[in-house]
C-alpha cells in the first residue's frame, strides 16, 4: 500500500519525517518533493530498492541516478574533490544543481559512470528534503519522477498517487513542485561544464 504524507514545505512535522525516514531504511522506494522537481528516492545501498526505481522510469544501468547528499561533508566522501572544486561547490550549494565528479571507493561500481568512473551528487536545498537526510542519516539515490512516455515530470502528489499506487511505499506531499529537473555541471575537466540547463541558474557562471 502506498501511504501519503502531507507534510508542510517550510516547517516539516518531524514526526512525519521521522516516520518516513523508518521508510527509506526498510527499503522503501518514495516520491519527495525537492528545490527542482518531485524525485524517486531509495537507500543508496539497496540493490533491489535501485531495480525497482530504475523499472518505474523504464532506465537501464547506463542512465545514471543522482546521490543527494546532506552537507560538503557527505559529498566529499563520496566524490574525489580538490581545493578548486571544494571551493566551487561551497558557493553554489545548497541548491538545485547536480555536480559531476569523480567517485570514490564509498559508491558502488554499479552506480559509477560505466566509463569515466564518475558520480553525481547534489546538496538540495529544501526544508523536507534536509530533515529527512538528517534523519536517515545516510545520502539517497534519486532520480526525477518522469515516467515511460511522459516528457515532464510529475508535479503533484495526486497524480504520484494516482499512478504510482501500489509501486511505490510512500508520497510525500508538499504541494505542487515545478517541471525543470536540476542543472548538471561536469567538474570533472580543467572548467566547470553545463551539460544540462535546468532550475538553478547559471548567470555567475556565464559572466
Amino acid at each position: 500500500m502506498t501511504q501519503r504524507f502531507e507534510i508542510h514545505p517550510t516547517h516539516p512535522q518531524k514526526r512525519l519525517i521521522a516516520q518516513a525516514a523508518v521508510v527509506l531504511k526498510a527499503g522503501g522506494l518514495i516520491v519527495l518533493p525537492t528545490d527542482a522537481c518531485y524525485v524517486l528516492a531509495c537507500q543508496l545501498d539497496d540493490k533491489q530498492a535501485v531495480d525497482r526505481l530504475r523499472a518505474l522510469r523504464a532506465i537501464d544501468d547506463r542512465h545514471l541516478l543522482t546521490l543527494m547528499c546532506r552537507d560538503l561533508r557527505e559529498v566529499a566522501v563520496y566524490a574525489q574533490i580538490d581545493n578548486s572544486q571544494y571551493r566551487f561547490l561551497r558557493d553554489w550549494t545548497p541548491g538545485a544543481y547536480t555536480f559531476i565528479l569523480p567517485a570514490t571507493r564509498e559508491v558502488p561500481r554499479r552506480l559509477w559512470h560505466p566509463s569515466r568512473k564518475t558520480v553525481g551528487l547534489r546538496v538540495p536545498d529544501h526544508p523536507v528534503v534536509a530533515q529527512l537526510l538528517e534523519a536517515h542519516g545516510a545520502p539517497v539515490l534519486t532520480s526525477s519522477l518522469m515516467l515511460p512516455g511522459d516528457e515532464l515530470p510529475l508535479t503533484d502528489a495526486d497524480e504520484a498517487i494516482a499512478r504510482l499506487a501500489g509501486r511505490v511505499e510512500l508520497v510525500i506531499d508538499a504541494g505542487a513542485q515545478g517541471l525543470e529537473p536540476t542543472t548538471v555541471i561536469d567538474l570533472t575537466g580543467d572548467a566547470p561544464q553545463v551539460t544540462r540547463a535546468g532550475c538553478g541558474p547559471i548567470d555567475r557562471m556565464t559572466a
